[in-house]
Formats: C-alpha cells, sequence, structure tokens
C-alpha cells in the first residue's frame, strides 16, 4: 500500500475515518430521539403533535443547510485534502450540540429559545453536509479494490451506530429518570455528550491517512463550475437517487419512533426498544450487503432497493399502523430496514465511483445534500403533514414514489465491476 504502509495502517484509517462518523451522526440524531422530550420547553401551548412538528420543523432545516455544507466542505477536502475537512466538520458538529444542551428555554428568554435552537440545527446541518461526502469519498479511496463494497460500507455502519448509540443513550436516560426529569435536564445530557464525543476526533486526527496527494494541486480542484459543467449527468443521477434513499431512510430510522408512538400507540420507551433493536440489526448487515456488492455489483444493489421499496413500503407501513406488539412492530421496522440496505451499504461508493478524484467530494457532498436538503430530510414533515390532514396512508404512497424513482435512476448506473473508477487514487 503505497504511503501508508501495512494494511494495519490502512484499517487504523478506516477506524479514524468511521469514528469521526459515527460521532457527527450521533450528534445529528440525538436530536430527533430527544425531540418528544424537549418540544415543548421551546414551543409551548401546544398539542403534542404540533410541538413535535415544529420541532421536526427545525429538524428538517439542518438538512436544508447540507448542500451549503456539502459545497464548503466538499470544496475544502478536494482542494487541500480529504483529513482536515473530515475533522473540522466534526468539531463544528460538537460546538452545535453544545449550544443546543445549554440553550434557555423558551419561558426563560421567550421567542429567542426556538431562534437559536434554529441555528444550532443550521451549524449541525451544515457540518453533517460536509462530513457525508467527505468520509463517502475518503471510505471509498482508501479501501481495497475488489473489497471496496466491504470496506466503503462501514460509513453507514457508523451512521446507523451514531443514531443506534443516540437510541441507547436516551434508553438509558429513560431507564434512570422519569419523563419529568427527561423533560426538565435529562434531553441536555445527551447533547453534552455528543459535544465530549465531537472532542475525541482531534486525538485520532494522526491515524487518518490522506488519498488524494496531488489531485488538489489541480486549478479545477473542488470547482462547482467545473462539476456543473461536465459531470451534470453524475450530478443529478447522485441528486435523485439521494432524493429516494433518503426519503425510505429517514422513514424507518427517525421518524419511525414517532410512528410508533403516534400511529400504533406505543409508549416512548417500547417504542425505543424497538428502534435499538432494529437499528443494531440492520448496523450489523451494513457489511455483508457491501460484500455482497463486491459480487454483484453496486447497480444491482440499488435495482434491488428501488424494486421491492416500490412493492413493499405501503404493506409494510400499513401493517405497521396496526401493529399489535412490540415484536410484530420490530419484525416489520426490519423488513424495511433489510430492504434499505441494499441502498446504504453502497451509498457512498456508487456515488463516489462517478466523480474524477479532484471533484470528488464536491460532487458527492453537494448532490447528496441537495438530494437530501430536498426531500429525505423533510421526509417526516410530509409524513405528519399527511397525519394531520387525516390522509396517512397517503404518506405511504409517496415514500413507494421515490422508491420508483430511484428504481428507474439505477438503471442507468454502470457496472463498476470490470473497470475499477477509484484507480485514480494515489496512496
Amino acid at each position: 500500500m503505497r504511503g501508508t504502509g501495512t494494511d494495519a495502517r490502512r484499517l487504523r484509517a478506516i477506524f479514524a475515518g468511521s469514528a469521526g462518523s459515527l460521532i457527527e451522526w450521533y450528534d445529528f440524531y440525538i436530536y430527533a430521539f430527544s425531540a418528544l422530550y424537549f418540544s415543548s420547553l421551546f414551543f409551548p401551548k401546544s398539542e403534542p403533535l404540533v410541538q413535535v412538528m415544529a420541532t421536526s420543523g427545525i429538524f428538517a432545516v439542518g438538512f436544508l443547510m447540507r448542500p451549503i455544507g456539502g459545497w464548503y466542505f466538499g470544496r475544502l477536502a478536494d482542494r487541500h485534502g480529504r483529513q482536515g475537512a473530515l475533522v473540522a466538520s466534526v468539531v463544528m458538529m460538537g460546538l452545535g450540540s453544545l449550544a443546543i444542551a445549554i440553550l434557555p428555554t423558551y419561558r426563560q428568554i421567550g421567542i429567542a429559545a426556538p431562534a437559536l435552537l434554529l441555528l444550532g440545527r443550521m451549524a449541525q446541518g451544515f457540518a453533517t453536509g460536509g462530513q457525508y461526502g467527505t468520509v463517502a469519498t475518503y471510505l471509498s479511496e482508501i479501501a481495497t479494490k475488489g473489497r471496496r463494497g466491504f470496506w466503503s460500507s462501514f460509513q453507514y455502519v457508523t451512521l446507523i451506530g451514531g443514531q443506534l448509540l443516540a437510541s441507547l443513550v436516551v434508553l438509558a436516560l429513560q431507564a434512570v429518570l422519569n419523563d419529568a426529569a427527561l423533560t426538565a435536564y435529562g434531553w441536555r445530557i445527551a447533547f453534552v455528550i455528543g459535544a465530549l464525543g465531537a472532542a475525541t476526533i482531534l486525538l485520532l486526527r494522526k491515524d487518518m491517512v490522506e488519498t488524494a496527494h496531488g489531485a488538489e494541486q489541480r486549478p479545477e480542484a473542488g470547482s462547482l463550475s467545473e462539476l456543473l459543467r461536465h459531470h451534470w449527468r453524475a450530478f443529478v443521477t447522485v441528486a435523485v437517487l439521494s432524493a429516494g434513499g433518503g426519503v425510505a431512510f429517514y422513514t424507518y430510522t427517525t421518524y419511525m419512533q414517532k410512528y410508533l408512538v403516534l400511529t400504533a400507540g406505543m409508549s416512548n420507551a417500547v417504542a425505543t426498544r424497538v428502534m435499538t433493536a432494529a437499528l443494531l440489526v440492520f448496523m450489523l448487515i451494513q457489511p455483508l450487503m457491501g460484500a455482497l456488492s463486491d459480487r454483484i455489483g453496486r447497480r444491482t444493489n440499488i435495482v434491488i432497493f428501488g424494486a421491492a421499496g416500490t412493492l413493499l413500503t405501503v404493506p409494510i407501513l400499513t401493517a405497521l399502523s396496526g401493529a399489535s406488539s412490540p415484536f410484530a412492530a420490530f419484525g416489520l421496522v426490519l423488513v424495511g430496514l433489510v430492504i434499505n440496505s441494499f441502498y446504504t451499504s453502497v451509498s457512498g461508493l456508487f456515488k463516489a465511483e462517478l466523480f474524477p478524484i479532484h471533484l470528488r467530494a464536491l460532487g458527492v457532498g453537494l448532490a447528496y445534500g441537495v438530494g437530501n436538503a430536498l426531500f429525505g430530510g423533510t421526509a417526516e414533515n410530509v409524513a405528519f403533514a399527511f397525519k394531520s390532514a387525516g390522509n396517512e396512508s397517503g404518506f405511504y404512497w409517496y415514500v413507494t414514489i421515490f422508491c420508483a424513482i430511484a428504481f428507474i435512476a439505477a438503471l442507468t448506473l454502470k457496472d463498476t465491476r470490470k473497470e475499477d473508477p477509484l484507480e485514480d487514487v494515489n496512496l
């Protein structure tokens, strides 16, 4: 392995890059998992559904910042290297979490409270937009040919791991604190943990290996005009597939816990346990699906996701609405997550394979940010809108349409098993 020494060094680099992803996604998702507790503190005197909708609206605003973060950190990574961009995005995420943790409530400072909550989420969304594209690029480039699917799948191992860790922290807090204490101060503890975790990425920086030596010296490196002028087809493809995959992903992860509470009628604690168990399995199967893509191709993985999502989304969500037990809910959620894993396991890799090295982080990060800002991040709000209108089943078809669009877009992808698009990496 040129410039990196041994496979052990490669593994340390993969771990360091993945650790940053774990920390950052924990920080991003702890907001979603604890919103049921702190929403009343920032949006008082409303019905519970209205409070959660308002808090989820701010969650969605975080997604709207992703394209900006994708552009800024992607440009930084393509012009100055992946390592610095990775560290900077994680540190910014930690600062956003710390700001939310110490934020005064509406009762203390009035309308400034939700306004500052919004600013905190904007900072986190900005950081996440840069993190996704940079980590996707970094892990795809540092992985070995023939096993890129397996190694790059660890982006979603850690992404889901961040969700799982957030869920476990909430579960632990529920075990030691009652609902009143969780609402009063318990949710703040979860954000403090995230802020402290972000600081640890500085200790792992020495294990990161730069993967784009020389590419950043090209005058067009990180150029938005170069990207849109010469690689617009790849950009549109990634944005469309990010939208389809994002709608399905956020339906079965962040929104699902609220769905189990508000629609299936489960308690917060039971819904948390169901989602914790489902996310654990979802995380563990990512490398298996990534390894599968090394054999059958990234294109086949995405086609399977789109086809299965189109056919099974309505039956799964319909059955979940009347789930009679936590075990039945777990099984149904898991089916949806397994379908989604055909996409998530290769999500970063197939996107990285579409762009040249000097525009790769920018192309992946910005296109992903656009797709998720417009559709993936707003999935929860669309679901609440359908629910408020008394037509919750309309959301099931909304998700189905996006899976169908992803299926059509997947058919345009090339099979990259014979010709490796990432051979331009200079390690």
